[in-house]
């Protein structure tokens, strides 16, 4: 069973199941931190119903995206989304795993690319499937998805990642092994004085300049900034 629900003030319509892991603030969160322009070519791993890519396509009109996605339910959601929001002739959803060596000649070149990836080793996955799968990363290490994003990203082209705070140092381990550096940090507070939960992680393939720790992001602000991204689309320019 599916519903059919809408981010960032109804700018996206999007299809996905009614249990399990639904979008929420990662997805919207990570589009808005990705420094595309329009026209670009960008790529995404593990995309889920579509709901990262959607929001990026809200903001930044006339990409050309490439999504990767293992689970067939899924993948077949994220091209009804892309379609249903108009921007089917836009997007090409490869029903792969990013572990398979078959996977990377098919993939373009691009100017960006992103992953919200499995959160933890495996150990004690939730109960539903699609939640578990989205949510513990079983034997495939974050490295393997910062490479296979890289693997035809542009020189000083971006790689973003939305990760716990607490896997900040696998995060700049996996960029690093992806060549990316000038790292970029953007901690993501539940509300000002609140240790980070979420962090947004990036780097710059081949990059060499220093890294940098951006002012972070309550998401409980009251001052509206959270709310520009959240429900208005606005960037956060990392």
């Amino acid at each position: 069973m599916t519903t059919e629900d809408t981010l960032l003030g109804g700018r996206v319509r999007l299809r996905q199941p009614a249990s399990g892991l639904r979008a929420g603030h990662d997805a919207v969160l990570l589009a808005a931190s990705i420094p595309a322009k329009p026209g670009q070519a960008v790529l995404e791993a593990g995309c889920g119903t579509g709901a990262v890519f959607l929001c990026l396509m809200a903001r930044i009109p006339g990409l050309r995206v490439t999504a990767i996605e293992r689970d067939p339910t899924l993948a077949a959601l994220a091209r009804e989304n892309a379609a249903l929001n108009g921007w089917a002739d836009q997007v090409t959803v490869l029903e792969a795993d990013i572990t398979d060596p078959a996977l990377r000649p098919r993939l373009p070149a691009c100017a960006h690319a992103f992953a919200n990836p499995p959160y933890w080793p495996a150990g004690t996955p939730p109960p539903e499937a699609l939640r578990a799968n989205a949510t513990h990363a079983e034997e495939t290490p974050l490295a393997a998805w910062t490479t296979l994003l890289a693997h035809r990203l542009a020189r000083l082209g971006s790689l973003t990642l939305i990760l716990p705070a607490a896997r900040l140092s696998d995060g700049i381990a996996a960029l690093t092994a992806a060549r990316c550096g000038s790292h970029t940090l953007l901690p993501l507070w539940p509300r000002p004085g609140q240790p980070a939960k979420r962090i947004l992680l990036g780097g710059r393939h081949h990059g060499r300049s220093p890294a940098r720790i951006l002012p972070g992001l309550a998401l409980h602000d009251g001052d509206g900034t959270a709310e520009a991204v959240l429900r208005r689309g606005a960037g956060l320019g990392l």
